[in-house]
């Protein structure tokens, strides 16, 4: 038995290589017995983080890549996604839970994902996100 699952893969900025990416990690997580709630997490966020850099990070070019890194035990799942992207800056991004934004796509992502992942951190760049979501941990 699997003490604990790791890779460093490099895709390209394709919907359907991110998700043998994702059903990978999610594989992992579920040979653990994470519970439900926390699947539904680690997929949700996983989508939105692999579509951003795909979509956003990378605008669509088939020439530039997403590196993923990702380790699951039976404690945690960790992902660190790069896009070849410019970036972004997080204070740049319209909350929209304000009036004037709420119809306004921009921004909904990374509040989902801040209310799902335990961690969620930028590198300083803007083109690469860390996250983590503890086993049976609630979000702070």
């Amino acid at each position: 038995m699997a003490t604990n699952f790791f890779a460093e893969i490099q895709i390209p900025s394709d919907y359907q290589q991110a998700k043998k990416v994702e059903d990978d990690i999610l594989h992992a997580a579920m040979h653990f017995d994470y519970p439900d709630q926390d699947i539904f997490a680690i997929r949700l966020c996983l989508e939105e983080a692999l579509t951003n850099a795909i979509r956003h990070g990378n605008g669509m070019d088939d020439n530039k890549k997403v590196d993923i890194r990702y380790y699951v035990d039976s404690k945690r799942v960790e992902i660190d996604i790069i896009d070849q992207g410019n970036g972004f800056k997080l204070e740049d991004v319209p909350d929209p839970r304000e009036m004037d934004n709420i119809d306004q796509p921009n921004g909904r992502g990374i509040l989902l994902m801040k209310s799902y992942l335990n961690v969620i951190e930028y590198n300083k760049k803007g083109n690469g996100i860390h996250m983590v979501k503890y086993k049976d941990k609630a979000v702070e």
